[in-house]
């Protein structure tokens, strides 16, 4: 299994210590080295590229959006910033992803593997099998299937999740964090501590809350990167 070798750019030490951490609990992540700003990436690109870069944006002598245009073929880049005004230049630098920091690490996972390419790190059965469009979820002692071109949104309810669907609600016994990891990263985003939604299901959506349904759905404070993706 090939890894993604990744390089952090970043001049905040505790910032950097989390990434560290987060990339070597990743096992398709190699970290190639640090950086604490951009000019010391630019030698370090020259004589060792990488797979993916995790960029902050505020960084001594040059600033990180003009160092990823400097870049002629830039790898995969993930911006990593406490400034959710940037993500509009972000992605139309064709950014991967854009983290705000506090960065968490279900957040940090659905990230990287938005950069993953099935080809280099999956194995060979697997690759050979068609996406999943289903989930099974347990409702009441029994096993249901549901699609996710079904669902709307998922609500916590203490220690079940309530997931809404245009045809019907199911109350199972899991926690958000575990249903989020059944659900495609594409198809789906968390706004908020207590609501994943489905994109294709937005109707409307303002910085504060998204419209699925006539619903109006709160965006936490630390998931207003989220909606830069819709």
């Amino acid at each position: 299994m090939s890894k993604l070798t990744c390089l952090i750019i970043e001049d905040e030490p505790l910032a950097v210590n989390v990434l560290t951490s987060y990339v070597a609990e990743v096992p398709f992540l190699s970290l190639l080295g640090t950086c604490k700003d951009a000019l010391l990436a630019t030698d370090f690109l020259r004589t060792q590229p990488v797979d993916l870069l995790f960029l902050d944006i505020h960084l001594p002598r040059l600033k990180g959006m003009a160092f990823l245009k400097t870049l002629p073929n830039p790898p995969a880049v993930i911006i990593t910033t406490a400034y959710h005004q940037y993500a509009v230049e972000g992605f139309e630098l064709n950014v991967n992803d854009y983290l705000l920091k506090p960065i968490r690490f279900e957040r940090f996972l659905v990230a990287v593997n938005k950069v993953l390419k099935p080809n280099r790190a999956l194995p060979t059965q697997i690759e050979a099998d068609p996406p999943k469009d289903h989930l099974f979820l347990t409702v009441q002692k029994k096993k249901i299937r549901i699609q996710f071109a079904d669902i709307c949104y998922i609500e916590s309810q203490r220690e079940y999740v309530k997931v809404v669907t245009a045809q019907a609600t199911y109350l199972t016994k899991l926690s958000t964090h575990e249903i989020e990891a059944l659900l495609p990263p594409d198809r789906f985003r968390r706004v908020h501590r207590s609501f994943i939604v489905s994109v294709e299901k937005i109707g409307a959506y303002t910085a504060e809350a998204v419209e699925i349904g006539g619903v109006s759905i709160p965006i936490g404070r630390g998931y207003r990167d989220a909606i830069s993706m819709f």
